[in-house]
């Protein structure tokens, strides 16, 4: 993508820290289910919001035809996490799912009954999405990346 041209900056926590190292060195072959529940996940790469560094965030592999859907979910904490405010300053991401890789631009998802239709499709891909929603009082940010 060529509006993201800043410096790499891999993130504060030493986990995904570990799997972006693992998913991007194998080429998408290993590091591709999220630490041990076995689940499929996918990286999107993203620019920061404030330094303009190249960030890269594993998440829950969550399809909906060709386009994922992104939750801000940071475990239920009472904050999002810091990748929400990054996409919604700039909407165009690189998605890795596994061995392919594409362009793609997010939007985040406001209207009632979509918003609804891709958190059930969340909960149904990994279910402690439920309990994140119930441990906080904030609304948890869902957006669609949608192929370019």
């Amino acid at each position: 993508m060529a509006d993201q041209a800043g410096k790499y900056i891999p993130s504060p926590h030493q986990w995904v820290r570990e799997q972006v190292e693992l998913y991007e060195s194998s080429g998408g072959t290993e590091g591709t289910t999220l630490l041990d529940t076995g689940l499929p996940c996918i990286l999107f790469t993203h620019t920061g919001n404030q330094s303009g560094a190249i960030r890269k965030t594993p998440l829950m592999r969550v399809k909906s035809g060709d386009s994922y859907v992104l939750v801000g979910s940071m475990g239920g904490a009472p904050t999002n996490p810091v990748w929400v405010y990054n996409i919604r300053s700039n909407p165009n991401i690189v998605l890795r799912d596994r061995t392919e890789v594409f362009d793609m631009r997010v939007r985040e998802v406001t209207e009632p009954g979509e918003r609804q239709t891709l958190w059930d499709l969340s909960v149904e891909a990994f279910p402690p999405y439920a309990e994140y929603k119930a441990k906080t009082s904030r609304e948890i940010p869902i957006f669609l990346a949608e192929p370019v």
